[in-house]
């Protein structure tokens, strides 16, 4: 079953990771224009998660009560990650700084 699916298991956990990688990295680069580009590729690596969790729900790997769950942090996670790239967008344009 799913504990012997490396492939779908090792895929979502490194879009998992992903997200908070490219947080993290964009942070450190200091300027708010490669910040907003680093959070674009969290959102994607979310919603990326979100498809694979699809795969798992087709293959009977997870429940869809398991399903529902994991789906709807990953989209909350995306959805925080749209409005604080349209917070420092609102901000670039003012001048400001992360």
């Amino acid at each position: 079953a799913f504990a012997k699916d490396f492939g779908l298991r090792d895929q979502i956990r490194r879009a998992a990771v992903s997200v908070m990688s490219n947080i993290a990295e964009g942070f450190d680069r200091g300027g708010v224009r490669e910040f907003i580009q680093f959070l674009f590729i969290a959102k994607g690596s979310a919603a990326e998660v979100q498809a694979q969790l699809y795969v798992a729900l087709d293959a009977g790997y997870i429940t869809q009560e398991q399903f529902k769950g994991l789906y709807d942090l990953a989209g909350n996670t995306g959805r925080l990650i749209g409005g604080f790239i349209r917070y420092l967008k609102s901000r670039e344009q003012a001048g400001g700084k992360h």
